[in-house]
């Protein structure tokens, strides 16, 4: 027997995938949403305890609902969990939890979605499931022998983990800032931080505000400006980064989150650690001893834990396999409402954005629902 079709299936029951169901169904469309794990917002739970949005409360929430009053600047991982169940509870967007989407293949011109549940039909599939869903490190010469402790910068922990070891931070990015941020407060050993370039990196705040604020209107600019920007108010806040011990930038903040999908860094006390030489910058990992990691200048570093900020993948070239809809890296081929081929598959929230994730993911939503809807 056929199943039935479907208008539309969204899966994921993040923050963009809830962002979807809701703009759909202020069209008066209703959508199948499927979440892999048994409870909204379990990326999150699991994660480490100090873990916050690096994005400010005002550009953090979907549309229509703004956080409650009393949460933090910059909402903590306890506030993001409640907030995205409030949404789901009063939205009334029903979710079908432990429901995992192996596959999507393309039968006709319909879209089939099999699941560890069975298979469902529709002429829409969202893909909501995120560009960070699978943890990433280099596969490094030596690293399986390497005696020391080492991790991606998802199982981060808490800082306390730290406590009297000396620690390597391999990665300049959001993820390798956010890691340094949290242990420049913990009583650790030596840090260090490897980077193969210098960082594009602003301030979480400049006295009381919050730097992220503005990004509406850096994200308006027309990309070299933008470029400019970032890189005077880096270099009037910091100085010349080169002179800690940082290679030059390769590519300008913008041009590098839009072409390469690298956000940029939000710093929190790591650069004043740095130039008290509480954190040493090394050059770039090449591969690992049974003591040591090795650099790329030929020395060494010994440390207790080293932390990989080096990346995440999608896994959806797993999910699509023999559909050409996604690139050697799993990233999408088209995005937000940006039409797909074969039509009716969409990709939301699949990209940084200097806006922040909250922010993009309505805004997507929004256009994409506008598009399905513009279809009927």
């Amino acid at each position: 027997m056929t199943e039935p079709i479907e208008e539309v299936i969204v899966i994921g029951a993040g923050a963009a995938g809830l962002a979807a169901a809701d703009a759909l169904a202020r069209h008066g469309i209703k959508a199948s949403v499927f979440e892999k794990e048994a409870h909204v917002a379990e990326p999150w739970r699991q994660r480490h305890e100090r873990l916050a949005l690096n994005t400010h409360r005002d550009m953090s929430y979907l549309p229509g609902l703004p956080y409650p009053k009393g949460v933090p600047a910059f909402p903590p991982k306890a506030a993001v969990v409640s907030y995205l169940e409030t949404f789901a509870e009063q939205r009334g967007i029903a979710i079908e939890f432990d429901t995992e989407v192996e596959r999507v293949t393309r039968e006709g011109n319909q879209w089939v979605a099999h699941t560890n549940k069975g298979s469902r039909r529709a002429r829409n599939i969202i893909i909501a499931t995120g560009h960070d869903k699978i943890p990433w490190m280099p596969d490094w010469p030596g690293a399986s022998e390497y005696k020391g402790h080492l991790i991606h910068a998802a199982r981060f922990g808490s800082p306390k983990d730290y406590e009297g070891k000396s620690v390597l931070v391999i990665g300049a990015g959001n993820s390798g800032f956010d890691a340094l941020n949290y242990l420049v407060g913990a009583k650790t050993a030596m840090i260090y931080l490897a980077a193969r370039a210098g960082p594009s990196i602003l301030p979480k705040r400049i006295g009381k505000i919050a730097v992220q604020r503005f990004s509406r209107v850096t994200n308006a600019l027309p990309v070299p400006v933008g470029n400019f920007t970032v890189a005077l108010v880096q270099r009037l806040l910091f100085g010349d980064l080169r002179k800690l011990g940082f290679a030059p930038v390769k590519k300008g903040g913008i041009s590098r989150l839009k072409e390469d999908h690298v956000a940029i860094a939000a710093d929190d006390g790591a650069i004043a650690a740095i130039k008290a030489g509480r954190i040493k910058v090394v050059p770039s990992v090449t591969g690992f001893t049974t003591d040591h990691v090795v650099l790329a200048d030929g020395s060494t570093v010994t440390a207790d834990v080293v932390i990989a900020a080096t990346g995440y993948r999608t896994g959806l070239d797993t999910m699509f396999a023999g559909l050409d809809v996604v690139d050697g890296k799993g990233m999408p081929k088209t995005h937000g409402d940006q039409p797909s081929s074969p039509a009716g598959l969409w990709f939301i929230s699949m990209q940084p954005s200097i806006v922040g994730h909250f922010y993009a993911a309505g805004q997507e939503a929004r256009a994409i629902a506008a598009k399905i809807a513009g279809q009927r």
